[in-house]
């Protein structure tokens, strides 16, 4: 099969997510800059998931250059990368609306767990579809920056019931060992492009 469907469709659910969130944002309640204060966590709270949804979408953009077919169990495995994500939304408003209660702390850091989880699969399932000398197995390697990434999630959750604060302060590290694309997969594509033109 090939993968312009499921690139579209990907990118469709990533675009609303990111509007859904938008939509959750409150307005300030008075018409001067101590409104804005008061929905201040609300607010970070977006920025924060906006950033690992973009995480997302970039890498997801990222992986699939090097994709050559996809199979019903990549289908499936982007679905359910795509659930969890869809999740965010809810988990944005809950935590920037209750930033100092554990449980929207620990739920929004098991949203991020899950589909830190989802995308590990996802990537398992491509590399199973595609042959071990193919530039997708490659690229992925062993991905020991996303296996890190669950395991900060994993630390996170239980602590936010001791500090909210240590749970964000992972998340936050977490977004910012992301923020560059993977550059494993750009060399890869590089290099096949100058093989080409050998």
């Amino acid at each position: 099969m090939r993968k312009g469907r499921l690139e579209a469709f990907s990118d469709c659910i990533f675009s609303i997510i990111i509007t859904v969130m938008l939509l959750n944002l409150k307005l300030p309640h008075t018409s001067d800059f101590r409104g804005l204060v008061a929905v201040l966590p609300l607010f970070l709270s977006y920025v924060l998931s906006y950033v690992y949804v973009g995480i997302y979408w970039n890498n997801h953009h990222h992986l699939f250059q090097v994709v050559e077919h996809v199979s019903g169990s990549i289908l499936w495995s982007n679905l359910h990368l795509l659930f969890w994500l869809s999740f965010t939304p809810l988990a944005t408003s809950w935590m920037g609306q209750n930033y100092h209660a554990p449980a929207p702390a620990a739920f929004y850091g098991i949203v991020l767990l899950l589909s830190g989880v989802g995308y590990y699969i996802l990537e398992l399932n491509l590399v199973a579809c595609h042959s071990q000398d193919s530039a997708l197995a490659i690229s992925v390697g062993n991905d020991r920056k996303g296996r890190v990434s669950i395991l900060i999630y994993a630390v996170a959750i239980p602590l936010a019931f001791v500090s909210t604060w240590i749970a964000f302060a992972g998340y936050v590290l977490v977004a910012i060992m992301w923020l560059l694309p993977d550059r494993r997969i750009e060399k890869v594509v590089r290099n096949q492009a100058g093989a080409k033109l050998d």
